[in-house]
């Protein structure tokens, strides 16, 4: 066992018993570096990733590999979950010096922790056209010796640039309108009309462009956006990154990380608690828009996965299931995916019908050489992935049966291979506790509440933000923690802990109207904005002013996988500006959506969620703000109108007493009105109550236009 095995990190502890003496990322592995005048070997990646457990088998189980790290570096393994900045310091590094990035992620510092040279996943011995890891090892060595001046100045310059980059001056922001469009222009240019999506493979969600485009669509009336979003959607459903074995009550469903091919049909299987919190919110987007129910379906399939399988006892989110798990049809040997791959031999074992198996199989491309067309490494021979091939109509002309009943008999076949399915060795579970992801998914869950009506999604997340409150909240040291894991809170919170955490209690007021949760919202805001706040060029650094854990403090601009803490904090500020009336906050939103003016100008399609804020700041907005019994019968008939729509520019509020002081509304509201009634502002403008719930939505349909 080497130190790692005193971590709580999943992912570190998969290390503890590799040869290689790995130290944490901290102060004991830079003093010894520094003592002993030897580069640091960065080792960083998560508990999920399959390329990872591969570099692990390969190299750091290697002890002739082991002894050359040893002898020439100190070693120091990342869970980049665990530590967001300190990754996204040496993605940032790994990109700009090679073009790609990924995990593992293999960088090489000097002691002064500066990288100097980096990759990804490298295998043990030179091949797949890769140098071998034993390679780079010993050449970095010898070069450290021969010419270590060299490394370090080159190092040094990397830094100061990246260091001069990060100060820039905010440029002047660009129109909205021309942001937008050069966004959805790019957008355009790379969709996918056949398979949704945008580019080609390998194929990720990325949530945040769905967003913008159902937002671009409201403001601007080009219904191409949404066609372009409703249809990736779709395609995704159907797509083997869905898990199509889910029974309600029970688990399974949610999506994969992202697919290998163009198709979404071969996915890296892990599941990770971020995408499903995201995509919940961009189903439930697409329902809003579209009335179609198949999205509203596809998200309560998402929330039974995470409420089911990822939910701890206390009610916080786990973090994510592993792509591996052992095949016990191959000598108990871990294989990518073995837990969701099944022969059509299994299939028809398991159906034990064959017109169920001859139905399921039509509708799920099942074949007895197996699916996958897309299987550059040979993992899936024979094997098939689910993914519906036809559609219920032609399914149902084929067989000859009525929708219904075919809709039945695919129920009863997912139920069966559940339960055959719950008997394989099941992926490794990473049940450690963000923050940051927690708040997403609490967004999730109290939109998926307003939308859907289902009291089970208050109540999770209600029970969620109540554990990140208890366990990770410290009121009196003013301090925010990211992770939680085996009774142990851990970590100074990030920017976007802080952000994405706000963003969720925002959403869980607006769900619930408990006075609590838009209070902390605020008390945790303002806390972000003394931590983290840029007040001489706006925008939020991802490390708070007082964390030493990185060389170098840096603003995340990118909305990727996760949107970034800057997007997410200019849109919890406008929020709470038009909530409570506070200027400030809305002067600093303006000046954080500056600080990315270049990035906005040039390259917008980086930051869409960004976008979202911009147009929050600049259209047209509206305030509901309800009054009277909250149980009321009339005041759920007022709340459905609002809830039902896609306002992605209003906020909704409820007058009670106990927030007089924190809240914006007209005189004409009576905070103990006990008839329910709406008041619509639209802007600076308020009009006259109204307790018709057709007249709001007459009221909210002309005045939004």
């Amino acid at each position: 066992m080497n130190r790692l095995a005193l971590e709580k990190s999943p992912y570190l502890l998969q290390h503890a018993r590799n040869p290689v003496d790995w130290y944490r990322w901290g102060d004991e592995a830079f003093e010894k570096a520094t003592h002993e005048n030897i580069p640091l070997f960065l080792s960083i990646g998560y508990s999920t990733c399959h390329w990872c457990h591969v570099m692990e088998r390969e190299s750091f189980e290697n002890r002739e590999i082991a002894e050359l790290l040893n002898r020439n570096f100190v070693s120091v393994k990342v869970d980049r979950e665990e530590l967001p900045d300190v990754d996204r310091l040496y993605m940032n590094y790994l990109q700009t010096s090679t073009g790609n990035g990924g995990w593992p992620m293999s960088v090489w510092l000097t002691p002064e922790q500066k990288p100097f040279y980096g990759g990804s996943y490298f295998p043990p011995e030179d091949r797949y056209g890769l140098p071998g890891f034993r390679t780079i090892l010993l050449s970095i060595a010898r070069l450290w010796k021969s010419d270590k001046s060299k490394i370090i100045e080159s190092s040094n310059s990397f830094f100061n640039a990246l260091d001069q980059f990060s100060r820039k001056n905010p440029a002047a922001l660009p129109g909205e309108d021309e942001a937008q469009k050069k966004c959805f222009g790019w957008l355009e240019a790379n969709y996918d009309s056949r398979f949704g999506g945008f580019g080609g493979a390998p194929k990720f969600p990325r949530p945040v462009l769905l967003n913008f485009l159902f937002n671009y669509a409201y403001y601007t009336g080009n219904q191409k956006a949404q066609v372009m979003a409703l249809n990736t959607l779709k395609k995704m459903a159907a797509g083997g990154i869905h898990d199509h074995i889910g029974v309600a009550g029970k688990g399974g469903g949610g999506f994969a990380r992202y697919s290998t091919d163009e198709r979404w049909h071969v996915p890296h299987f892990e599941k990770m608690l971020y995408d499903n919190a995201q995509l919940a919110v961009s189903y439930l987007e697409a329902f809003q828009c579209s009335s179609d129910a198949f999205y509203k379906s596809v998200a309560q399939d998402i929330f039974n996965y995470v409420l089911c399988d990822m939910t701890s006892p206390d009610g916080g989110f786990y973090s994510a299931e592993d792509a591996d798990s052992i095949d016990a049809g191959s000598g108990n040997v871990k294989k990518e995916g073995a837990f969701y791959l099944w022969s059509a031999d299994e299939l028809r074992k398991n159906l034990e019908d064959e017109t169920l198996t001859a139905i399921f199989s039509f509708t799920y491309g099942i074949s007895i050489e197996g699916n996958v067309l897309h299987d550059p490494h040979g993992e899936f021979i024979g094997k098939n992935i689910l993914m519906q091939q036809t559609t219920i109509e032609e399914t149902t002309e084929k067989f000859g049966k009525k929708t219904a009943e075919i809709n039945s008999l695919l129920d009863n076949a997912r139920g069966k291979l559940y339960t055959a399915r719950a008997k394989k060795p099941r992926p490794f579970l990473d049940d450690k506790i963000l923050t940051a992801w927690n708040g997403l998914m609490i967004s999730a869950l109290a939109k998926g509440y307003r939308v859907l009506h289902h009291e089970p999604y208050l109540t999770a997340a209600r029970k969620a933000a109540g554990f990140i409150l208890d366990k990770l909240y410290d009121r009196n040291k003013g301090l925010l923690l990211r992770r939680y894991r085996d009774g142990n809170a851990a970590i100074s919170g990030k920017a976007e802990d802080y952000a994405f955490f706000v963003q969720g209690l925002i959403d869980l007021y607006e769900a619930s109207f408990e006075p609590q949760y838009l209070l902390t919202a605020l008390e945790l805001a303002e806390l972000q904005n003394s931590l983290f706040y840029d007040t001489t060029q706006g925008g939020y650094f991802s490390t708070a002013f007082d964390d030493n854990t990185v060389p170098l403090r840096l603003k995340e601009d990118y909305d990727g996988a996760e949107p970034s803490a800057n997007s997410i904090s200019a849109l919890n500020l406008l929020r709470l500006s038009e909530i409570t009336g506070k200027e400030e906050f809305s002067i600093m939103a303006e000046a954080t959506i500056k600080s990315c003016g270049t990035i906005l100008a040039e390259n917008s399609h980086a930051l869409p969620q960004m976008l979202i804020a911009l147009n929050f700041a600049r259209k047209r907005k509206s305030r509901v703000v309800l009054s009277g019994e909250l149980l009321a019968p009339e005041m759920a008939q007022l709340r459905a109108v609002v809830d039902n729509r896609y306002l992605p520019g209003n906020v909704i509020m409820h007058a009670s007493n106990e927030l007089i002081a924190v809240q914006q509304f007209p005189e004409s509201i009576q905070t103990g009105a006990l008839h329910p009634q709406a008041s619509v502002c639209i802007d600076h403008t308020c009009l006259m109550p109204i307790n018709d719930p057709e007249k709001l939505a007459e009221t909210l349909d002309k005045e939004m236009q």
